[in-house]
Protein backbone atom coordinates (compact mmCIF):
# COMPACT_ATOMS: atom_id res chain seq x y z
CA UNK A 1 0.00 0.00 0.00
CA UNK A 2 2.10 3.18 -1.18
CA UNK A 3 0.54 6.83 0.08
CA UNK A 4 1.16 10.42 -0.70
CA UNK A 5 4.36 11.14 1.59
CA UNK A 6 2.52 13.40 4.54
CA UNK A 7 3.69 14.05 8.57
CA UNK A 8 -0.10 13.27 9.01
CA UNK A 9 -0.36 10.40 10.53
CA UNK A 10 -4.25 10.09 10.19
CA UNK A 11 -4.38 9.93 6.74
CA UNK A 12 -3.28 7.71 3.74
CA UNK A 13 -3.52 8.06 0.26
CA UNK A 14 -3.56 4.76 -0.98
CA UNK A 15 -2.81 5.69 -4.33
CA UNK A 16 -1.83 9.24 -4.76
CA UNK A 17 -3.97 11.76 -7.71
CA UNK A 18 -3.04 15.13 -6.72
CA UNK A 19 -4.98 16.04 -9.95
CA UNK A 20 -8.39 14.65 -8.40
CA UNK A 21 -11.46 16.96 -8.31
CA UNK A 22 -12.68 15.38 -5.55
CA UNK A 23 -11.29 13.12 -2.15
CA UNK A 24 -13.12 10.80 -0.56
CA UNK A 25 -12.55 10.38 3.11
CA UNK A 26 -13.35 6.40 4.30
CA UNK A 27 -13.67 5.03 7.36
CA UNK A 28 -13.06 1.78 8.36
CA UNK A 29 -15.15 -0.30 11.15
CA UNK A 30 -14.13 -1.42 14.35
CA UNK A 31 -10.90 -2.97 14.62
CA UNK A 32 -10.17 -1.95 10.52
CA UNK A 33 -7.36 0.08 9.34
CA UNK A 34 -6.83 2.24 6.68
CA UNK A 35 -5.97 -1.00 4.24
CA UNK A 36 -9.60 -2.00 3.95
CA UNK A 37 -9.89 0.12 1.44
CA UNK A 38 -6.73 -0.51 -0.29
CA UNK A 39 -8.19 -1.99 -3.57
CA UNK A 40 -10.91 1.06 -4.06
CA UNK A 41 -8.45 3.63 -6.00
CA UNK A 42 -8.04 1.04 -8.83
CA UNK A 43 -12.22 0.89 -9.10
CA UNK A 44 -12.94 4.60 -8.65
CA UNK A 45 -12.61 7.35 -11.13
CA UNK A 46 -9.52 8.78 -11.68
CA UNK A 47 -11.32 11.95 -10.52
CA UNK A 48 -11.36 10.75 -7.08
CA UNK A 49 -8.76 10.56 -4.72
CA UNK A 50 -9.10 7.65 -1.93
CA UNK A 51 -8.16 8.94 1.49
CA UNK A 52 -8.07 6.01 4.08
CA UNK A 53 -8.42 7.48 7.92
CA UNK A 54 -6.01 5.60 9.96
CA UNK A 55 -7.17 5.22 13.46
CA UNK A 56 -4.92 5.03 16.45
CA UNK A 57 -4.19 1.29 17.35
CA UNK A 58 -3.60 -0.01 13.96
CA UNK A 59 -1.97 -0.09 10.56
CA UNK A 60 1.04 1.86 11.19
CA UNK A 61 -0.23 3.35 14.15
CA UNK A 62 -0.09 0.19 16.09
CA UNK A 63 1.61 1.45 19.06
CA UNK A 64 -0.71 4.86 19.47
CA UNK A 65 -3.86 4.72 22.00
CA UNK A 66 -7.07 3.34 20.59
CA UNK A 67 -9.89 6.16 21.31
CA UNK A 68 -12.55 4.69 23.53
CA UNK A 69 -15.38 7.65 23.45
CA UNK A 70 -16.41 9.38 20.54
CA UNK A 71 -15.82 13.40 20.93
CA UNK A 72 -12.32 13.47 21.40
CA UNK A 73 -11.88 11.58 18.33
CA UNK A 74 -13.97 12.90 16.24
CA UNK A 75 -12.46 16.32 17.17
CA UNK A 76 -8.72 14.76 16.87
CA UNK A 77 -9.58 14.13 13.29
CA UNK A 78 -11.51 17.04 12.02
CA UNK A 79 -7.89 18.87 13.45
CA UNK A 80 -6.14 16.45 11.30
CA UNK A 81 -8.44 16.46 8.32
CA UNK A 82 -8.82 20.21 8.27
CA UNK A 83 -5.49 20.86 6.13
CA UNK A 84 -6.68 18.51 3.67
CA UNK A 85 -10.23 19.92 2.95
CA UNK A 86 -8.97 22.22 0.08
CA UNK A 87 -10.88 20.52 -2.56
CA UNK A 88 -14.40 19.11 -2.79
CA UNK A 89 -14.61 16.02 -0.54
CA UNK A 90 -16.97 13.12 0.54
CA UNK A 91 -17.09 10.74 3.47
CA UNK A 92 -17.55 6.99 3.63
CA UNK A 93 -18.06 5.06 6.96
CA UNK A 94 -18.92 1.15 6.93
CA UNK A 95 -20.48 0.17 11.11
CA UNK A 96 -18.27 2.10 13.65
CA UNK A 97 -16.72 4.11 10.53
CA UNK A 98 -20.59 4.99 9.14
CA UNK A 99 -21.01 6.80 13.17
CA UNK A 100 -17.31 8.35 13.45
CA UNK A 101 -17.71 10.21 10.01
CA UNK A 102 -21.78 11.19 10.78
CA UNK A 103 -20.28 12.90 14.19
CA UNK A 104 -17.40 14.16 12.19
CA UNK A 105 -19.80 16.00 9.82
CA UNK A 106 -21.50 17.28 12.40
CA UNK A 107 -18.35 18.73 13.94
CA UNK A 108 -17.21 20.39 10.92
CA UNK A 109 -20.52 21.93 10.25
CA UNK A 110 -20.41 23.78 14.10
CA UNK A 111 -16.79 24.49 13.80
CA UNK A 112 -16.90 25.69 10.37
CA UNK A 113 -20.20 28.65 10.82
CA UNK A 114 -19.75 31.05 8.55
CA UNK A 115 -17.77 28.81 6.10
CA UNK A 116 -20.18 29.34 3.03
CA UNK A 117 -19.82 33.03 3.33
CA UNK A 118 -16.07 32.67 3.26
CA UNK A 119 -15.97 30.62 0.60
CA UNK A 120 -14.18 27.42 2.16
CA UNK A 121 -15.00 23.96 1.17
CA UNK A 122 -18.34 22.51 2.37
CA UNK A 123 -19.04 18.24 2.82
CA UNK A 124 -20.58 17.31 -0.34
CA UNK A 125 -21.92 13.84 0.08
CA UNK A 126 -21.89 11.39 3.11
CA UNK A 127 -22.50 7.64 2.54
CA UNK A 128 -23.10 5.62 5.12
CA UNK A 129 -22.53 1.63 5.72
CA UNK A 130 -24.08 -0.88 7.49
CA UNK A 131 -25.08 1.34 10.40
CA UNK A 132 -28.62 1.55 11.86
CA UNK A 133 -29.81 5.60 12.22
CA UNK A 134 -28.15 6.44 15.30
CA UNK A 135 -30.97 8.04 16.96
CA UNK A 136 -31.92 4.22 16.92
CA UNK A 137 -31.05 2.48 20.46
CA UNK A 138 -29.23 -0.57 19.71
CA UNK A 139 -30.99 -3.46 20.94
CA UNK A 140 -28.12 -5.86 22.10
CA UNK A 141 -26.38 -5.42 25.47
CA UNK A 142 -23.14 -3.92 25.66
CA UNK A 143 -20.40 -7.04 24.50
CA UNK A 144 -16.70 -4.47 24.92
CA UNK A 145 -16.44 -5.49 29.03
CA UNK A 146 -17.35 -9.62 28.66
CA UNK A 147 -14.90 -11.89 29.43
CA UNK A 148 -12.17 -13.19 26.69
CA UNK A 149 -13.82 -16.30 25.32
CA UNK A 150 -17.52 -14.10 25.51
CA UNK A 151 -16.20 -11.57 23.61
CA UNK A 152 -14.50 -13.08 21.25
CA UNK A 153 -17.66 -15.62 20.26
CA UNK A 154 -19.70 -12.52 19.81
CA UNK A 155 -17.20 -11.25 17.45
CA UNK A 156 -17.76 -14.72 15.32
CA UNK A 157 -21.44 -13.75 14.72
CA UNK A 158 -20.17 -10.47 12.74
CA UNK A 159 -18.72 -12.60 10.38
CA UNK A 160 -15.33 -9.90 10.19
CA UNK A 161 -12.47 -11.25 11.72
CA UNK A 162 -10.83 -13.90 10.01
CA UNK A 163 -11.52 -17.51 11.85
CA UNK A 164 -7.54 -18.17 11.21
CA UNK A 165 -7.34 -15.33 13.73
CA UNK A 166 -9.96 -16.21 15.84
CA UNK A 167 -8.28 -19.27 16.17
CA UNK A 168 -4.82 -18.05 16.87
CA UNK A 169 -4.13 -16.76 20.65
CA UNK A 170 -1.16 -14.46 19.84
CA UNK A 171 -3.00 -12.56 16.70
CA UNK A 172 -5.69 -12.05 19.12
CA UNK A 173 -4.02 -11.01 22.40
CA UNK A 174 -3.01 -8.44 19.48
CA UNK A 175 -6.57 -7.39 18.24
CA UNK A 176 -8.39 -7.93 21.71
CA UNK A 177 -7.76 -4.31 22.78
CA UNK A 178 -8.16 -2.54 19.57
CA UNK A 179 -11.29 -4.43 18.92
CA UNK A 180 -12.63 -3.77 23.00
CA UNK A 181 -12.05 -0.26 22.44
CA UNK A 182 -13.49 0.38 19.18
CA UNK A 183 -16.81 -1.47 21.19
CA UNK A 184 -16.54 0.46 23.94
CA UNK A 185 -16.56 3.80 21.52
CA UNK A 186 -19.41 2.71 20.05
CA UNK A 187 -21.76 1.32 23.11
CA UNK A 188 -20.99 4.56 25.11
CA UNK A 189 -21.88 6.33 22.31
CA UNK A 190 -24.77 9.04 23.17
CA UNK A 191 -26.90 10.55 20.51
CA UNK A 192 -28.21 14.24 20.47
CA UNK A 193 -30.56 15.79 18.30
CA UNK A 194 -29.08 18.24 15.74
CA UNK A 195 -30.42 20.03 12.25
CA UNK A 196 -30.42 17.50 9.46
CA UNK A 197 -27.88 18.52 6.88
CA UNK A 198 -28.40 20.26 3.52
CA UNK A 199 -26.39 17.65 1.34
CA UNK A 200 -27.29 14.13 -0.16
CA UNK A 201 -26.89 10.84 2.24
CA UNK A 202 -26.56 7.67 0.90
CA UNK A 203 -27.34 4.65 3.22
CA UNK A 204 -25.75 1.17 2.24
CA UNK A 205 -26.83 -2.20 3.86
CA UNK A 206 -26.20 -5.97 3.37
CA UNK A 207 -29.85 -8.19 2.97
CA UNK A 208 -28.67 -10.30 5.10
CA UNK A 209 -27.10 -8.11 7.57
CA UNK A 210 -28.56 -8.77 11.10
CA UNK A 211 -27.13 -5.47 12.68
CA UNK A 212 -28.82 -2.76 10.22
CA UNK A 213 -32.33 -4.12 8.64
CA UNK A 214 -33.82 -1.80 5.65
CA UNK A 215 -35.89 0.05 8.47
CA UNK A 216 -33.10 0.99 10.53
CA UNK A 217 -31.38 2.35 7.61
CA UNK A 218 -33.89 4.13 5.88
CA UNK A 219 -34.74 6.21 9.42
CA UNK A 220 -31.20 8.24 8.15
CA UNK A 221 -33.47 10.10 6.13
CA UNK A 222 -34.22 12.54 9.01
CA UNK A 223 -30.87 13.76 8.53
CA UNK A 224 -31.02 15.43 5.71
CA UNK A 225 -33.20 18.22 3.46
CA UNK A 226 -31.65 16.76 0.44
CA UNK A 227 -31.92 13.66 -1.71
CA UNK A 228 -31.56 10.17 0.55
CA UNK A 229 -31.03 6.99 -0.85
CA UNK A 230 -31.22 4.07 0.11
CA UNK A 231 -28.92 0.73 -1.27
CA UNK A 232 -29.17 -2.52 -0.14
CA UNK A 233 -26.62 -5.40 -1.62
CA UNK A 234 -26.58 -9.14 -1.17
CA UNK A 235 -24.38 -9.88 1.57
CA UNK A 236 -24.05 -10.06 5.81
CA UNK A 237 -22.60 -6.86 7.62
CA UNK A 238 -19.77 -6.91 5.83
CA UNK A 239 -21.07 -6.67 2.41
CA UNK A 240 -18.70 -4.03 1.36
CA UNK A 241 -15.89 -7.12 1.18
CA UNK A 242 -18.51 -9.52 -0.52
CA UNK A 243 -19.87 -7.24 -2.80
CA UNK A 244 -16.90 -4.75 -3.35
CA UNK A 245 -17.70 -4.29 -7.13
CA UNK A 246 -20.99 -3.73 -6.27
CA UNK A 247 -20.54 -1.35 -3.95
CA UNK A 248 -17.74 0.73 -5.80
CA UNK A 249 -20.71 1.38 -8.90
CA UNK A 250 -22.87 2.98 -6.29
CA UNK A 251 -20.21 5.15 -5.13
CA UNK A 252 -18.80 5.91 -8.39
CA UNK A 253 -22.35 7.23 -9.69
CA UNK A 254 -22.87 8.89 -6.40
CA UNK A 255 -19.69 11.02 -6.54
CA UNK A 256 -20.43 11.80 -10.38
CA UNK A 257 -22.90 13.52 -9.16
CA UNK A 258 -21.28 15.90 -6.69
CA UNK A 259 -20.21 19.42 -7.98
CA UNK A 260 -16.89 20.89 -7.57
Amino acid sequence: MTSRPSKNPWIKYLKPNPKAQLRLFCFPYAGGSAGVFRSWPDSLPPTVEVCAVELPGRGTRIKDAPFTRMEPLVEAIALALLPELDKPFAFFGHSMGALVSFELARLLRRSQAGARERGDRQLSHLSISGRSAPQIPDPEPPIHALPEAEFVEKLRCYNGTPSEVLANPELMQLFLPILRADFELIETYVYKNEPAFDFPITAFGGLSDFKASREDLSAWDRHTTAAFDLRMLPGDHFFLHSNEALLLQSITRQLQQVRS
